[in-house]
């Protein structure tokens, strides 16, 4: 007979991260192809290992994704800048607002301050509260955390309550949810497409999501990565590689019950690097995606909030809590192309990655349809825009 409930042998640590890097590659394994699979390649420099935004060191990205009965479909992605207490070891930062119809909660302390202090978070509009309370619960529980009075949690969301996410107005995340992107996030491959923050979005008319992309960059006398996590929901002239894909596809996969969203809806752009930046260069950073964002059809409409929060997670740069003084080592102006270059070909590459790699979602309020791929590289190949 037994003494007790069966115990589960105790495997090193080493096999646990082991575990953990063959599942992450078997998640996106399982995905639909990337845009690099198929051969759109936008730009010229070459992204990092996974070609996302992880490959800048420390990053990490956890994602719930919620689909419940037939009318929720949202979810959360969470981007922690390093492995440590971002109140404790802040990064320098910069928001860039292409288009501010949005509710980008913390936003103007990071302006003020040109720091983060908590990781970010991407939801669904109404969701923006909610996950701001469960991030700052979880910051403040957090070792070191008990005399804090003060903190600036950053959300970002995306509206998916016009067609997918129809049970919207209930606000349907919750605590635990956020605490789980938050305890799962982790390096190596991102889940894409239709999960997380990106589970409800529409891009384009077709099924949009979570994208990520990277790109080595060579400034001065160093190498840096530039990495680029996006969550997609807005409207345009869907290009690619410049070619106009939507205008040949002649329709699109949004079949609402009621009203259409159009070309409403918004885009969040998440830009992380290694390279030492200045909050102030980090903003020259950050409004470089949108023309990333440009190049894939977007004309940032009056009901599109189009955002980008980039980050420098170098540790030369970083800000001690506490410290009266600080004493950085900067890329200067003058080495700046480079990384300028990376962000706008990263958020290009993330944005399609989105789009291709979204699956069909139905709900009540009506279906999206995945992007037919087969058809969009067949229209890409007419024009010879497919480098392998």
């Amino acid at each position: 007979m037994s003494d007790g409930p069966a115990r589960l042998p105790q495997l090193p640590a080493a096999a646990l991260v082991l575990l953990a890097r063959v599942l992450l590659t078997n998640v996106a394994a399982a995905q639909q192809p990337r845009a690099r699979a198929l051969g759109i390649r936008p730009g010229t420099l070459d992204p990092g290992p996974y070609n996302a935004i992880t490959d800048v060191a420390g990053v990490r990205v956890g994602q719930v994704t919620l689909q419940t009965g037939d009318s929720v479909r949202t979810g959360v992605t969470a981007v922690l800048p390093h492995g440590g207490n971002v109140f404790l070891d802040r990064v320098p930062a910069a928001i860039h607002v292409g288009n501010g119809f949005g509710k980008l909660l913390g936003s103007t302390q990071v302006a003020e301050l040109g720091e983060l202090e908590t990781p970010i978070l991407l939801t669904c509009t109404l969701c923006v509260w909610k996950a701001a309370d469960a991030l700052a619960a979880w910051m403040l529980a957090q070792p070191g955390m008990a005399d804090v009075r003060s903190i600036n949690p950053v959300v970002g969301e995306t509206n998916d309550g016009y067609i997918l996410n129809t049970a919207i107005r209930s606000r349907p995340i919750t605590e635990r949810d956020v605490r789980q992107a938050l305890e799962r996030a982790a390096s190596g491959p991102v889940e894409e497409g239709s999960v997380g923050a990106g589970t409800g979005t529409v891009a384009f008319g077709w099924k949009g999501g979570i994208g990520t992309s990277s790109r080595r960059v060579g400034s001065g006398d160093s190498a840096w990565t530039v990495g680029v996590l996006v969550q997609s929901n807005f409207g345009g002239d869907l290009l690619i590689s410049g070619v106009p894909v939507g205008r040949a596809l002649g329709r699109g996969g949004a079949h609402p019950v009621g009203e259409a969203q159009g070309a409403r809806g918004s885009i969040m752009m998440v830009v992380a690097t290694d390279a030492p930046l200045s909050d102030r260069n980090l903003g020259r950073l950050a409004a470089r995606a949108i023309m990333g964002l440009a190049r894939t059809g977007s004309v940032a409409g009056n009901g599109s909030g189009d955002y980008v929060i980039a980050f420098s997670t170098h540790p030369g740069v970083r800000r001690r809590y506490g410290a009266v003084r600080l004493e950085t080592t900067e890329v200067a102006n003058d080495a700046m192309t480079g990384l300028f270059q990376g962000a706008v070909e990263a958020t290009e590459e993330a944005i399609y990655n989105s789009i291709l790699t979204a699956r069909t979602v139905r709900s009540r309020g009506g279906t999206v349809e995945a992007l037919p791929v087969d058809e969009a590289v067949r229209i890409l190949k007419s024009h010879d825009m497919l480098r392998r």
